[in-house]
Order: C-alpha cells, then sequence, then structure tokens
C-alpha cells in the first residue's frame, strides 16, 4: 500500500457520528489542530490520502478514506469566530463532532467516502501495515 495519513475516530466521534445520522453520508470537511485531542494533519497535502480509523472489541475498522482538497477556510467554513464563544466552523455544524471545537481547531477540506463502520481491516493485513512518525521512523504494528 502506497504512503496515506491515518486518522483514528475515538468511541465518542464514532457514536457522534452514529447519534447525527451521518453514516453513509460523505464529510466534507475533517479538523486538525495543535492540542492532542485532534489529529495533526501538519504534512498533509493537497491530494494525499487519509484513512479514518475506528478500533472497536479487538477490530480495526476503515470508516473512511479521505482525500485532501485544501486546508484553507473557504465560505462553507461559515464566518470566522468574532469571540472565544462563537463556535469555530457554523458552516461545519453537521460535521462539528470530527474536531471543529478543539483547540486551534484548522478545517481540512475532504473528498472522502461515505462513513460506515462494517469495513474490517483484514487480520492478515495488519502485520504488514507500517507507521511512519514525524521523525520518519518507520514502526509496525504492535
Amino acid at each position: 500500500m502506497p504512503d496515506a495519513f491515518t486518522v483514528l475516530w475515538t468511541h465518542d466521534t464514532c457514536y457522534a457520528l452514529r447519534r447525527a445520522g451521518r453514516v453513509g453520508e460523505r464529510p466534507p470537511v475533517a479538523f486538525s489542530g495543535v492540542h492532542t485531542s485532534l489529529p495533526a494533519w501538519t504534512g498533509a497535502r493537497s491530494g494525499d490520502e487519509a484513512y479514518a480509523l475506528h478500533v472497536n472489541r479487538r477490530e480495526v475498522f476503515v470508516v473512511s478514506r479521505m482525500r485532501v482538497v485544501d486546508r484553507e477556510r473557504r465560505g462553507c467554513c461559515g464566518p470566522a469566530p468574532a469571540t472565544w464563544e462563537d463556535p469555530a466552523y457554523p458552516g461545519h455544524d453537521d460535521w462539528s463532532m470530527l474536531g471543529a471545537g478543539g483547540c486551534g481547531a484548522q478545517a481540512v477540506h475532504v473528498d472522502a467516502t461515505p462513513v460506515r463502520f462494517d469495513v474490517p481491516v483484514p487480520g492478515e493485513l495488519l502485520g504488514r501495515l507500517a507507521w511512519r512518525n514525524r521523525r520518519d521512523q518507520t514502526r509496525n504494528l504492535k
């Protein structure tokens, strides 16, 4: 498999997606941030792919495959907040559970596959997956 980014969506995020009825819909945006509560998309550029993963009962699921469109604030994002109490991205309220309210959140516009929770990564593939960290060190799944 070629290089791609991975984003781990927590149980809370996936529960919020289900509760909001977003299963089967394509997210137009994901969020990046400086705080550890948000994924850091610092190396992602237009055209890069990212896989949203979810781990449930020791099984890894691909929730959505996303191709990065851009990392700019656009008209679809809504007005920038005037005060700290204002929502950061009111235009993306439907997808705010992906991190819109996080500390230092930044919109990452994506072209994504529909959100689903029934695509497990085959067990025999897990042993071949590798991750490269920011220091360019490659690690296999433990």
